[in-house]
């Protein structure tokens, strides 16, 4: 068999039975955490404008969107996907030369495993199958130091999981494999220099693509049976060489991703988390530093800190400051949090956070970079205008691998997203179809988080949204 095939059989013969209880819990609580994000992101601007484009092109069905409607698949991947991508709030895979966001996967699975009217097991299954292969290509395939975005990988991942949620057998997911593994090669620029709505948008694009080449696949369409190792494929011409024995592979990556305690880009967790417990324990004022200087590990370095992907103490839009260090450490200082609602665009722009964050000074560690991924690694070291200086040095956070998080720290994040956008009868209703996803139809779960609604407040960005009050969403009880 070609490589693309080997992936293929690895994919169609994947089952919930081969997932341990462990897997199994993961999953749920990654489910119900990406689910918190989407809703969380239903007032933004660009969700806004994600579905007034799927609205123009003409009603579809078969898949539902959160916040009410639906959708023919790939429209509602896209949608779906967009939402649990835009706050930049979900999972992580951190491997040595490449980062990705698993979850990203979840919309498309949804959307998959809902036409096809599945089961949650079937869910279970596809998603810890686009898990397992984004994370395992993210260890021996990384592209992003030769200009290419992890959305290259994800080509391989949202196709294997969206056809094992429609439950395509081993010569269609070839098909469709290769297909997305030839069309979908995407650049790094979407996340280096002035950063725009791509950066959350390529993804749930990506997905969207991945779907319409599943159903092509399903009518007997063929890829490139060796985009992987053939002549002018994926390892020639981007990639490098790579060996992964899918038939040796299980379901269990999922276990090794990690959940975000704070709302910004992955690699800041620790130093957020850092001047935070300065702030508390020392009683900090932002108008009482000279500077902060961050050492961080070369990955944070270079993506955020004003590394080789652009200057980070330019910051006008929400994608500019979620994927700012400077801004991030500065914003939590100010305000004692990062949430959607310091992404809002009057707060991005406030004299306050743009005067300090360019007092933040970020130095890379050769040290601390040996010791990533299996550490984050950072010091901070805050200089008061009075000659007092206070440092604080850590390499983890709760949802890190070291201390996962647990469902109810899972349930707790969930809540405080969804809080604007749903009433408590709502909101625990979601969290219970979560809970035994195993034993409900996906439409099931899809139903409820139709009765979300968006906040009523045309043309604002989600922040504002988190600072009303919520109408009353109720959904049905559960006795």
């Amino acid at each position: 068999m070609t490589r693309v095939e080997e992936l293929a059989q690895f994919a169609a013969v994947a089952s919930y039975d081969q997932l341990s209880d462990a897997a199994c819990e993961a999953l749920r609580i990654r489910i119900l955490d990406s689910l918190g994000c989407a809703i969380g992101a239903l007032g933004a601007e660009p969700m806004r404008r994600v579905r007034s484009q799927v609205e123009e092109l003409g009603p579809g069905a078969g898949c539902t969107l959160v916040g009410g409607g639906s959708a023919a698949p790939d429209r509602a991947a896209l949608v779906n996907g967009a939402l649990v991508r835009y706050l930049d709030f979900n999972d992580t895979y951190f491997a040595r030369h490449e980062t990705c966001h698993p979850s990203d996967n979840l919309g498309a699975v949804l959307a998959a495993v809902e036409y096809r009217g599945g089961t949650g097991r079937e869910l279970l299954a596809a998603l810890a199958t686009a898990y397992q292969v984004q994370c395992r290509l993210s260890d021996e395939a990384p592209v992003r130091a030769r200009g290419f975005d992890h959305t290259a990988q994800g080509a391989y991942a949202a196709s294997a999981g969206i056809c094992r949620g429609l439950g395509l057998g081993a010569k269609e997911t070839a098909n469709a494999i290769a297909i997305c593994g030839t069309a979908f090669n995407a650049l790094r620029v979407t996340r280096t220099g002035r950063l725009s709505n791509w950066k959350g948008l390529a993804y749930p694009h990506l997905a969207s693509c991945c779907m319409n080449a599943a159903f092509l696949a399903k009518h007997g369409i063929t890829g490139p049976p060796e985009v992987i190792e053939g002549e002018k494929g994926f390892m020639a011409t981007i990639s490098g060489q790579f060996d992964i024995d899918w038939s040796r592979e299980d379901l269990e990556k999922v276990r090794d991703t990690v959940l975000k305690r704070h709302n910004a880009e992955a690699h800041s967790q620790t130093a957020i988390e850092a001047i935070l417990q300065l702030r508390r324990e020392r009683g900090i004022r932002a108008e009482d530093v000279e500077r902060i200087d961050l050492t961080v590990f070369g990955v944070a370095y270079r993506i955020i800190g004003g590394g080789e992907e652009g200057d980070k103490t330019l910051v006008a839009t929400k994608e500019e400051a979620d994927h700012s260090l400077p801004y991030l450490v500065a914003v939590a200082l100010l305000d004692g949090q990062v949430m959607p609602p310091q992404f809002a665009p009057e707060r991005v722009r406030r004299p306050d956070v743009q005067e300090l964050l360019r007092r933040v000074r970020v130095h890379p560690s050769k040290e601390f970079s040996s010791r990533f991924p299996d550490a984050l690694p950072c010091r901070v070291t805050v200089a008061l205008r009075d000659g007092h200086q206070f440092t604080l040095e850590l390499d983890s956070y709760p949802g890190f691998t070291r201390r996962p998080a647990s469902w109810r720290t899972a349930v707790e994040k969930f809540e405080r997203l969804a809080g604007p956008f749903a009433g408590p009868e709502l909101r625990c209703a979601i969290a219970e179809a979560v809970a035994d996803v195993e034993e409900r139809k996906v439409a099931d779960l899809m139903g409820l988080l139709a009765l979300v609604r968006a906040p009523l407040l045309p043309g604002r960005e989600g922040g504002e949204g988190w600072r009303r009050e919520p109408e009353e969403a109720s959904g049905p009880s559960r006795s």
